[in-house]
C-alpha cells in the first residue's frame, strides 16, 4: 500500500469502512478492523474434554447437565453476523457455527417467572469468574448461538474456545469467553462488567456503553 493511499484514507481498511457506515452496519462510535483483537479477563483457562460440562439451571423445569460429547451431538447451525466490542472496534461478516440457544431453551423449558438469565464462564481457573445478564427477550433469538466454529475453524482458545456464547444485537461483552452455564432468574441482576459500570443492557446502537447513560 501506497504512503499516499494511507494518508488520504484510501487503504483496505478505512475503504471498507466507508462502506459498513454507508450500508448503515457500523454503529455510532465504532470503527472497523481487519482484524480479531483478543480482550479479555483472566488467563486463557484449560480445558479438558473428559472433565468438562455445561449446566443450565435456575428456574427451569429441567435443569440440564451435559458433557463435552453430548453437547458437541446437539443440532448445528450456522449464522453469519457482525461483532462489535464495547472498546470501539468492529468486525464484519463473521461465520459462526454453533449449537442455537433455542435448542437448550426447549429442552429446559424455562418457569414462566423466568425473565432474564445470567451466562457464566471462566475468568482464568474460575468456573464461574465471570459473569454477564441479558433478559429472555434477548437471549432467545434465532441468531443467538452457544458457538464452537468461526469462520470454517475451531474457535481457538484466545477468542473464547471451546465455547462461546454469540449475541450479535449487543456489545461482545455480553457473549462470555469459555462458556459453562446459564442461570434463569425472575430479575436483573448485574454480572461482571455492570457492577463494575458497564451499562445494564449494551446495545451498540444506542452507545449503552456504561451504567451513567441508564
Amino acid at each position: 500500500m501506497a504512503l499516499d493511499d494511507y494518508l488520504q484514507g484510501r487503504d483496505d481498511r478505512a475503504l471498507r469502512e466507508r462502506k459498513m457506515r454507508a450500508e448503515g452496519r457500523l454503529p455510532p462510535g465504532q470503527s472497523l478492523t481487519l482484524k480479531w483483537p483478543v480482550l479479555h479477563e483472566g488467563e486463557v483457562p484449560a480445558f479438558d474434554p473428559a472433565t468438562w460440562d455445561f449446566r443450565v439451571g435456575g428456574l427451569v423445569a429441567e435443569p440440564l447437565v451435559l458433557s463435552w460429547a453430548e453437547f458437541e451431538a446437539l443440532p448445528r447451525t450456522q449464522v453469519t453476523s457482525d461483532f462489535h466490542c464495547v472498546t470501539r472496534w468492529s468486525t464484519f461478516d463473521n461465520r459462526w457455527e454453533g449449537v442455537p440457544v433455542r435448542a437448550v431453551l426447549g429442552r429446559v423449558r424455562p418457569q414462566r417467572e423466568a425473565t432474564h438469565v445470567m451466562v457464566c464462564g471462566h475468568k482464568g481457573e474460575a468456573r464461574y469468574g465471570y459473569t454477564t445478564n441479558l433478559p429472555l427477550a434477548d437471549l432467545d433469538r434465532a441468531d443467538v448461538l452457544l458457538v464452537t466454529r468461526h469462520d470454517g475453524a475451531r474457535l481457538d482458545p484466545e477468542h473464547g474456545g471451546p465455547l462461546r456464547l454469540v449475541v450479535p444485537h449487543l456489545y461482545a461483552w455480553k457473549g462470555p469467553k469459555w462458556l459453562r452455564g446459564i442461570e434463569y432468574l425472575d430479575t436483573a441482576r448485574r454480572g461482571f462488567w455492570e457492577e463494575r459500570g458497564y451499562h445494564n443492557v449494551g446495545d451498540p446502537w444506542r452507545e449503552e456503553r456504561y451504567s451513567y447513560q441508564e
